[in-house]
């Protein structure tokens, strides 16, 4: 639906609507049941969710197990469950080194270390829901023009509608409009490569293990995921890749034949998912590691891609930025609830406030400084030929093997708990 009234009040306004801001959109209206004064939330996202939503697209993603915790806390995981392919082990190697280790469920007393989600079909299931709550959503819908004042954000929309918003909550992607408008800058890494994404199918059944290969351009990641029609198979498997090499490399082989490509791509990764037998529709997009050093500005936080966009090796990125929307929502309730001892504290509850959006920034700083910083490392350690490096990585592989105590404080970081 599309906004045609003006001048429209609310307390909150995300905008963008994808994976970042509809988690944090459900997670307030679910919130607002146990609030005293329920907090008007608005979003604007510019596309409707189908395969060609930039944040919904055919691409898969893993929801570590501490996401898959913060998701049923929030109430959107039981609708979203029926989509996960479950990742009960991963298995980690350096090619062409003995370097290798394994990270498994059941020794952590785990059903699973994550779940495998394919965005298309989640962004379904989020807007029908954003549809459903008690929330204004203002979709298909642009933001033109965005104008802070001391009170309250003034925003206007591409078809002229006029919002105001108590606190504003930029959740718009890497090259967020919010950001743009308010004049603030992101600090950007090139790591000099770029990923191939696509889904491609094996000879063999993957029995629900993912895989995380380093190779002299990059990781190469391969995620379990269900067939077309839901159902596991004894005889094949699909998987989700996610190859990272040289930017001239990945634009050659986005255009190569499907039977180069998987040749290509058996070479890289070997054997041990089976023979590679057919592969769906690539696409290659740069990586970089960009991050905004004070997420944060008069009446506004960004959360996820907009705060910050990270490689994708370790699969942190989503699981990173929902740890933003849970701390803003951890936030906004803990000063909600110390503030409603009175009527007209209530009243007077301003959820923009320099307090709260300060609170937000410390509550963050710490989680986003060490996940960055080992992101960062991961990339450098792990696509480096130099042979210390590469002495030093696959022993500290071997010794994950040897001694499994050491895996723990490994698979708790991968399964995002903190």
């Amino acid at each position: 639906m599309s906004g045609t009234s003006t001048s429209q009040e609310f307390d909150i306004v995300i905008v963008g609507g994808a994976m970042a801001g509809a988690t944090l959109a459900l997670g307030l209206a679910n919130l607002n049941h146990s609030l005293s004064k329920p907090l008007s939330i608005a979003v604007i996202e510019a596309h409707q969710a189908d395969d060609s939503h930039p944040g919904f697209d055919a691409r898969s993603i893993a929801i570590a197990h501490g996401s898959i915790f913060a998701l049923t806390q929030l109430g959107i995981w039981p609708a979203l469950k029926h989509l996960g392919t479950p990742i009960n082990d991963i298995h980690v190697s350096d090619r062409g080194h003995f370097g290798m280790t394994e990270l498994n469920a059941k020794p952590l007393e785990l059903d699973a270390l994550g779940q495998v989600v394919e965005l298309a079909k989640v962004g379904s299931v989020l807007f029908e829901q954003l549809q459903q709550a008690n929330i204004k959503l203002f979709c298909p819908a642009k933001l033109n023009q965005l104008l802070p004042k001391t009170d309250a954000h003034y925003l206007t929309l591409d078809d002229g509608t006029t919002i105001s918003a108590k606190l504003l909550v930029a959740a718009d992607g890497a090259n967020s409009v919010v950001r743009q408008q308010l004049n603030q800058t992101a600090e950007q890494i090139d790591f000099g490569q770029s990923a191939i994404v696509a889904n491609v199918e094996t000879d063999k059944p993957h029995h629900n293990w993912a895989y995380e290969r380093f190779t002299e351009t990059g990781p190469l990641a391969l995620l379990p995921m269900s067939h077309v029609n839901g159902q596991a198979s004894e005889a094949s498997a699909r998987m989700s890749l996610v190859w990272a090499l040289a930017p001239e490399q990945a634009a050659h082989l986005a255009q190569v034949s499907d039977a180069e490509f998987l040749q290509q791509l058996q070479s890289a990764f070997g054997y041990r998912v089976g023979q590679f037998t057919q592969v769906g529709k690539r696409v290659t997009y740069p990586l970089t590691l960009t991050t905004m050093p004070r997420p944060i500005y008069h009446r506004c936080v960004f959360v996820g891609n907009a705060a910050q966009t990270l490689h994708p090796i370790a699969g942190q990125g989503f699981n990173l930025g929902l740890r933003d929307v849970v701390g803003l929502i951890e936030v906004i309730k803990a000063a909600q609830q110390s503030g409603s001892s009175s009527v007209s504290e209530q009243s007077t509850f301003d959820v923009g406030s320099s307090a709260i959006v300060h609170q937000y920034l410390a509550a963050r700083q710490q989680d986003r400084d060490s996940t960055i910083s080992n992101i960062e490392f991961l990339v450098r350690g792990f696509s480096n030929q130099y042979w210390p490096l590469v002495a030093g990585r696959s022993v500290g592989l071997r010794l994950l093997s040897w001694l499994p105590p050491l895996k723990r404080p490994v698979a708790e970081i991968a399964m995002g708990w903190r």
